[in-house]
């Protein structure tokens, strides 16, 4: 079993930054795949990025690249999101999840997910 609670999440005005945290636990929570995905109010939760469980390899959307850095702690128990220059559109809940597979961008891959935070971008 592994548990995924997300924080970092908050009110900021557009062209800011914010580092986003997923602390995990459980036996084999290292062996896992990260990804983060995020939901707009009223839209579909949608892939963000994803890394694999040593942290060396990483994958963004489209949407992502470039703003969007996905990170893996030393002890590879806590994955980050930096966010630069924030957008309104950015604005959604955060999730992250995990993966026995690396790459993954579709939700049904990801076996365990936090339970969100939220993300405000204003103008």
């Amino acid at each position: 079993q592994v548990q995924l609670v997300e924080s970092g999440g908050g009110l900021v005005q557009a062209g800011g930054s914010l580092r986003l945290s997923c602390a995990g636990s459980g036996r084999t929570f290292g062996n896992y795949a990260m990804g983060w995905f995020r939901q707009g109010l009223g839209k579909e939760r949608e892939f963000v990025a994803a890394i694999n469980w040593s942290g060396g390899s990483a994958l963004y959307a489209d949407s992502a690249k470039g703003r969007f850095t996905i990170s893996r702690g030393i002890a590879a128990s806590t994955v980050y999101l930096q966010i630069n220059s924030l957008k309104p559109e950015d604005t959604a809940i955060y999730y992250c999840a995990a993966s026995r597979t690396f790459g993954a961008t579709s939700e049904s891959q990801y076996a365990y997910w936090g339970q969100g935070t939220q993300v405000t971008v204003s103008s």
